[in-house]
């Protein structure tokens, strides 16, 4: 007797060791750390990170620009060997041979002036001339200068730089929390994804499940002739259509499984899913939302900055129209010697003062024609962004209202799947008793199945708008906190 217990025992170790197995390869996930998942794993992730460090590295280039720099520029060495041109007393021409090494070097520290356009700069400068032919070598050298240059009546590309750089850098930051309650978005859709198919599995199975043990009853009543052919072949048929039910969705469920790994970088094979909570401990104010959602989000930047842009296009327009001229002052000391000590030895005064200038006399409207289009252009922006701004008051009015409804939706949808399941059960015992038809079955089943769909697809537009309104006002309800990333 002993012995033949032994590989009934056997095979049901084996049985709990493959099911134990089994439940440690499953990974069993929340809503929340699939989405935290996303935030940290996704390849969306690591992209928004990246775009935010070259915004990042963008607005360093732009504040470098109102620093002082430094620069070393020459030519060195300068050699050259060749047929120049030389005038003769009699007015002809000879091409004489030359030989020279005509070497500079200039170290410069500029320092640019936003207010102003203007640009201080002091420099000094060596320049070293050999000439082989003669055997000589001559320095010429600017020991140190000191000068300012100043545009007169130009377009200020530093002024407007310093207005709009600093919006575009707040934009891009908001952007890429935007990015990140996006990665949220998508994350949810795919978990629910796969929540719809594992429940459409759970579904198929407990049909197939079920349509077995009532084929089986209705074959004993078949047997007794309680039932006629027609019911007992509709039967076969229901159980036919659940055992492909449940092919179907386990395809599904591995399709929704790989696309959500793929997403969030999951490396396990198996995953289960919980059902989300069906309530969240917040309150919203459509006020606070559209309060927040102009103080945080990208869009409500990139308005001010779209005006401001186009309030410089229009400078730049008039600037570029009219008289142009730029003012350069500059006092130094140069010397000349045959050596380069003496240099540096009771240097001469220098001085340079010029302005340069450009006026337009006749362009043939060119110039008009620039400016009316720049305030054509300011115009229509003014507009885009007014009608910009009333789309997006109305669309957080509408996503605020659509919260609401999936709220209510949710407890509805909640109780009809409660009183379907509660039917279906009556439904199965009435036909097993003989006081319901197969039609009254079958149409209890899919009242059910629908019910339980009904339920998570309630859960799943209920999450997608809670992770919506995040994304629209980049506003935290639950913690009644700013959306914030490191």
């Amino acid at each position: 007797m002993k012995r033949k217990q032994l590989p009934l025992i056997f095979i049901l170790l084996i049985c709990c060791l493959q099911s134990w197995a089994q439940a440690i390869d499953t990974t069993v996930l929340t809503l929340q750390q699939v989405v935290e998942l996303a935030k940290a794993k996704s390849i969306a992730s690591k992209q928004a990170a990246t775009l935010k460090e070259t915004r990042y590295w963008q607005w360093r280039t732009h504040k470098s620009n109102y620093q002082p720099q430094l620069s070393l520029n020459g030519n060195l060495p300068g050699y050259s060997k060749t047929f120049r041109e030389v005038l003769q007393p009699n007015g002809t021409i000879e091409f004489q041979p030359v030989r020279y090494n005509n070497s500079s070097l200039n170290l410069a520290l500029t320092q640019s002036i936003a207010r102003t356009g203007g640009t201080i700069f002091a420099t000094t400068q060596m320049q070293r001339f050999d000439d082989f032919d003669r055997k000589t070598v001559l320095y010429n050298g600017v020991p140190y200068a000191i000068g300012y240059s100043q545009p007169i009546w130009k377009w200020n590309p530093l002024k407007w730089d310093n207005k709009i750089e600093p919006l575009k850098y707040m934009e891009s930051r908001q952007v890429y929390i935007e990015s990140m309650e996006q990665i949220a978005i998508n994350a949810t859709s795919y978990f629910f994804d796969l929540l719809v198919a594992q429940v459409n599995l759970q579904i198929a199975e407990t049909n197939y499940t079920n349509n077995q043990n009532i084929l089986r009853i209705a074959q004993e009543k078949f047997d007794m002739g309680k039932i006629s052919r027609n019911e007992m072949l509709q039967l076969q048929l229901e159980q036919l259509k659940a055992q492909k039910a449940v092919g179907v969705a386990k395809r599904d469920m591995e399709i929704a499984t790989l696309s959500l790994r793929s997403y969030t970088g999951l490396s396990t094979t198996k995953i289960r899913l919980s059902l989300p909570a069906s309530s969240i401990r917040m309150k919203v104010d459509t006020s606070k939302v559209v309060a927040e959602a102009l103080e945080n989000r990208s869009d409500a930047i990139a308005f001010m900055r779209k005006l401001a842009e186009a309030k410089r296009d229009l400078a730049k327009a008039k600037a570029d129209n009219g008289l142009n001229a730029t003012l350069t002052a500059r006092v130094g000391f140069s010397k000349s010697a045959r050596d380069l000590g003496k240099v540096y030895q009771s240097p001469i005064n220098q001085q340079q003062f010029q302005l340069e200038f450009d006026i337009p006399i006749l362009d043939w409207g060119r110039s008009k024609s620039r400016t009316k289009t720049a305030e054509a252009n300011k115009q229509f922006i003014e507009y885009a962004v007014e009608q910009d701004k009333q789309n997006f008051s109305q669309e957080i009015y509408t996503q605020v209202t659509l919260f609401e409804m999936m709220k209510n939706q949710l407890v509805l949808t909640a109780r009809a799947d409660s009183i379907a399941s509660e039917k279906y059960q009556i439904a199965k015992e009435r036909y097993v008793l003989g006081n319901l038809s197969i039609t009254d079955l079958s149409i209890a089943f899919q009242e059910n199945d629908q019910a339980k769909r009904d339920y998570v697809y309630a859960l799943r537009d209920f999450w997608g708008s809670y992770y919506q309104l995040r994304y629209l006002s980049l506003y935290d309800f639950e913690k009644n906190t700013k959306i914030t990333y490191r």
